[in-house]
């Protein structure tokens, strides 16, 4: 009989699991996913109750007949996908494929890869988690009805290609309300007025304005700054008050997800993606020696800050070992969680403490290294003592008027002689640079020096960095671990928001489309119902709510909106926008309409009126036509109806247009060398049709595009050669070269890892 199979989801795992298991069982992948709702069709009968139809994802063909020969007649399956909803998913649809009779099916959760861990969990194995799974379907059906039905409306309104998600919708109005917010924003004067004084005693220190008669002073323009300071000349500056106080500061709790994410990205400069990513590897395992991978972090997708009290007494063993008794906290120091749902992980910590990053150094790459000694600090430093922290402050009463002065040290630095947040960092930094204040007594008349007036103006608020952003994810309830870092990659590829600078911003499509959804979907967008509907999934897993109920209910209202948009929204490729200007050649209202080439003003007296033009938009919003060169004759012949093709100027560049527009409404890229050299493979996109071909970028750079630009926008820098990848199943391979390697052929597949040498 065949031995028992274990069923993990990524392949890395199993060399990992087959360490610690041995010959008594088999192992296999599955690759993510095997099943899905299918890409044709919505796959949901609504009317039989929101009944999914699942059919085998394409290209899983082969995964799905090695995991049926790995089973053979085996009559136990262990189906040990990641423990989250998603793995929850894949291990059901991993036991519907495998289904035999007398067959049984555990479900393993492995929170982290070390020996003792996964042998515990193959000792005492689960039932499948119906609710968990049940909770994963719900997501993905709600996501599916709005995706696959508002997209094809942004189709017929706006263009074609363009896409909307439950989530990712929602993540871009709050971009483009805080762009609307920073363009509104008007700066207000301000004031403020500092005293550099000083005692017999040195150093000399700086005290703050603050009050007048007992009331927070605001100091609106130069004039009133400068009768304040007429009236404190020749006042006496006298010490009214010293409070001096130890304040006492925790270490942070032990990583989430999104925290991980948001001190990655500040401390190491890693998006939310790459977090996430090397996160995966160091907890899927490392080589810590020939053949001996180990999982060095527990999993990485979590909402707890829960630890074990095991992980937590051999933290505060190493505490004492390395920083002395005085280090470590008198007991296990634990955290509350804020919800019950997904608690089922701990928070994300190293496997073992001993594990230090000094030890482990040789066997990890740079990135690796710097985020699993990210986490392995914050998890140690969770342990430790409180800093204490001498704080004084004094009060400086000159006539009317009272000064501050502050100044603070540390007086032991317990957990933070390891670990600092940014934020803790910043506000150290911030310490550093106060004076250093005299030793002062109570009704101490002080020296003036001088008085130091100073103009400032009121700062718009921010535009969100990746790290702010997951915040403020967060602390909405938009999205959950595992989503945010495809929210934050999602909402740019997609093309409605741009990072630049390391802040984003959300481009005119962004604006259009927004406006257009918040304005015909007002609940299923809105930030405070999509963090409900987080809630209600939280529910379905905790069995405080059903989800047929869920689903009807949102559907219901959502029906409605939908029924009334597909006549209602604005066509943005018929009417358009209007906008405040006239157009110069008739004095028509412009409207900004959106093309193959992008979004453009056009005069609202179309086609008696033919006048456009590009514009672009200043820091407050306000658009400012762009003239742009005129039309050239080129030497192309439009290929659908024979007439010359015209060389135009658009927002994105140089295009070729037919000249019999608008009778024949043709565009083809400027690098596109008509069509581009073909590579003979496929576009991978779902229902995309095109080709992928040869394109040079605007910087010269060779890539390979789909035929159906700009309506598809599939893209990818290495040659795509049409040969099949063996593992997964992919459509195409790609043709890689390096020094070490030579050359090989490579899969494409996130996960996959096929290659094969050519050279």
């Amino acid at each position: 009989m065949t031995k028992p199979l274990v069923v993990v989801e990524s392949p890395t795992k199993v060399r990992t699991i087959k360490k610690y298991l041995g010959d008594r069982y088999n192992v296999a992948a599955t690759v993510g996913h095997i099943k899905d709702l299918p890409a044709k069709e919505m796959g949901i009968d609504i009317e039989k109750g929101f009944k999914p139809k699942y059919t085998n994802i394409p290209g899983k063909q082969k995964i799905i007949k090695s995991l049926r020969q790995a089973a053979g007649d085996s009559k136990d399956i262990y189906l040990a996908p990641d423990p989250d909803r998603e793995g929850e998913a894949i291990a059901w649809h991993t036991a519907e494929i495998l289904k035999k009779k007398d067959r049984k099916f555990h479900r393993v959760l492995f929170h982290e890869l070390t020996k003792k861990a996964v042998n515990e969990a193959i000792a005492s194995p689960e039932d499948l988690n119906r609710n968990k799974y049940e909770a994963q379907q719900a997501r993905r059906m709600l996501d599916r009805l709005v995706g696959y039905q508002i997209s094809p409306l942004l189709w017929r309104k706006v263009k074609g290609g363009l896409s909307a998600g439950r989530v990712q919708s929602v993540a871009v109005r709050i971009i483009c309300e805080r762009e609307r917010a920073i363009q509104a924003f008007e700066p207000q004067e301000y004031w403020s007025i500092t005293a550099h004084l000083e005692n017999s005693d040195p150093p000399p220190f700086k005290a703050k304005l603050v009050k007048k008669k007992g009331k927070k002073i605001k100091i609106p323009d130069e004039k009133t700054s400068d009768s304040i300071i007429a009236e404190l000349s020749g006042q006496e500056f006298r010490v009214e008050k010293i409070t001096k106080k130890i304040t006492r500061r925790n270490p942070s709790p032990p990583f989430i997800t999104s925290k991980l994410q948001q001190e990655a990205i500040r401390k190491l400069r890693f998006s939310a993606k790459k977090t996430m990513t090397v996160a995966q590897q160091l907890y899927e395992g490392i080589d810590l020696g020939p053949g001996e991978p180990e999982g060095l972090i527990t999993y990485m997708r979590t909402d707890s800050t829960r630890i074990s009290n095991e992980a937590a007494i051999e933290a505060l063993q190493f505490v004492r070992e390395k920083f002395g008794q005085e280090y470590a906290n008198p007991k296990p120091r634990f955290f509350k969680n804020r919800k019950k749902a997904q608690d089922a992980h701990e928070a994300i910590r190293p496997t073992s403490v001993f594990n230090t990053p000094e030890k482990i150094k040789r066997f990890l790459s740079e990135d690796q290294l710097a985020l699993y000694e990210l986490i392995w600090k914050r998890f140690v430093s969770s342990q430790m003592k409180q800093a204490l922290i001498n704080q004084n402050s004094i009060s400086i009463r000159a006539g009317s008027y009272l000064f501050t002065a502050s100044g603070s040290s540390v007086a032991f630095p317990g957990f933070m002689a390891l670990y600092m947040s940014v934020d803790e960092q910043i506000e150290s930094e911030s310490q550093k640079k106060k004076d250093d204040l005299p030793e002062l007594s109570e009704g101490m008349i002080l020296k003036l020096n001088r008085l130091e007036p100073k103009q400032h103006f009121t700062m718009p608020p921010p535009r969100f960095s990746e790290a702010s952003l997951v915040k403020e994810l967060e602390e909405n309830g938009i999205g959950r671990p595992s989503t945010y870092a495809a929210i934050l990659s999602i909402i740019r590829e997609k093309g409605y928001v741009d990072l630049i600078k390391g802040y984003f911003k959300p481009n005119e499509l962004g604006f259009i489309v927004n406006d257009l959804l918040v304005g015909s979907f007002s609940d299923v967008f809105d930030v405070e119902f999509t963090a409900k509907m987080e809630d209600d999934l939280d529910r379905i897993e905790l069995t405080e709510a059903d989800a047929l109920e869920i689903l009807t209910r949102f559907y219901d209202a959502f029906k409605k909106e939908l029924d009334a948009a597909s006549t209602d929204m604005l066509s943005v490729k018929g009417v358009g926008f209007p906008t405040d200007l006239t157009c110069p050649k008739c004095n028509a209202r412009l409207h900004i309409r959106v093309g193959k080439t992008g979004h453009f003003l056009s005069c609202s007296g179309y086609p008696e009126c033919t006048h456009s033009s590009n514009y672009t938009r200043d820091e407050k919003g306000v658009i400012h036509p762009a003239e742009l060169p005129p039309d050239e004759p080129s030497d192309r012949v439009c290929e659908k109806c024979g007439k010359p093709m015209l060389i135009k100027h658009g927002k994105y560049g140089i295009f070729y247009a037919c000249s019999g527009y608008p009778a024949c409404k043709n565009t083809l890229s400027a690098n596109s060398n008509n069509g581009g050299e073909k590579t003979g493979v496929d576009c991978p996109e779902t229902d995309c049709g095109g080709n992928l071909v040869q394109r040079t970028s605007r910087r010269g750079k060779i890539f390979y595009g789909c035929s159906r630009f700009p309506d598809c926008t599939f893209a990818i820098w290495d040659k795509p050669v049409d040969k099949q990848c063996p593992e997964c199943g992919a459509r195409f391979l790609v043709e890689k070269s390096t020094k070490k390697q030579g050359d090989f052929l490579a899969c494409n597949t996130k996960g996959c890892g096929f290659k094969l040498k050519t050279g």
